[in-house]
């Protein structure tokens, strides 16, 4: 039996669900964490004996009391994976949609972050994943908050793993970019590629196993961040 604990910040439904029960599945024990209480439950009657659950917004200020609250409840925590995100289409750039999207995916990563980096400091080792996205390479006319929210959670991430190393901390750090998965958060007129909620969660699993650093899912979008990257502003904003 694997004694190993990990925490997933947003795992009420979803690629953050699936990871749950794959990890269950293996003997770990999960705390979980999400705004749906009935869906958390849903999820901790899985697996009763392995699955705790905190019910809490990351928007709220309230974040560490209950993450705190849960890794008791765990007996520790070797891993933890922030999969909490918003975002939407904001066309006419609705201001509610972009607090939304910043509440969630900036301040409320960034809590979670730097709450689970110092955990790990104080621990010896530990390993911090978070679900950023290919959008976090360049802007987005139809969504920027959103695009520009995981910018900086992949950006951060990045530094994160430059400090581990300077600061010679055991702490293994990996940015997960997926592509389109087939979840409510999947928006756009053009989808392509679209990933399986099974086949994302197998595959970040894998990365985690594996220790990567930036972990594109599926693999293949690989070869879209490499060419959005190097394509001329001239061209890339007829398309974003």
């Amino acid at each position: 039996m694997i004694n190993k604990k990990i925490l997933i910040v947003g795992a009420s439904s979803g690629i953050g669900k699936e990871l749950a029960l794959r990890y269950a599945k293996k003997g770990y024990r999960i705390g979980v964490t999400g705004r749906r209480a009935d869906l958390l439950k849903q999820l901790q009657e899985s697996f009763p004996s392995q699955i705790f659950t905190a019910c809490f917004d990351v928007m709220e200020s309230d974040n560490i009391l209950h993450l705190n609250k849960l890794i008791q409840e765990m007996g520790g925590m070797d891993i933890l994976v922030y999969n909490s995100g918003y975002g939407d289409t904001s066309a006419t750039l609705n201001w509610e949609i972009d607090r939304q999207t910043t509440l969630t995916n900036v301040n409320g990563f960034l809590a979670v972050i730097h709450f689970a980096y110092q955990y790990f400091v104080e621990q010896g080792y530990g390993q911090i994943a978070a679900t950023s996205s290919i959008a976090s390479i360049r802007g987005n006319s139809w969504a920027p908050a959103y695009n520009a929210s995981k910018a900086y959670m992949s950006n951060y991430m990045e530094g994160l793993h430059m400090k581990t190393a300077k600061c010679k901390n055991n702490i293994t750090i990996t940015d997960i970019q997926p592509g389109f998965v087939k979840t409510k958060m999947a928006k756009g007129n053009v989808q392509f590629w679209v990933s399986s909620v099974e086949k994302a969660a197998q595959q970040i699993e894998t990365a985690i196993e594996k220790k990567k650093r930036i972990a594109y899912i599926s693999r293949r979008w690989w070869m879209i961040a490499q060419l959005m990257k190097i394509l001329p502003y001239s061209i890339y904003k007829r398309m974003g």
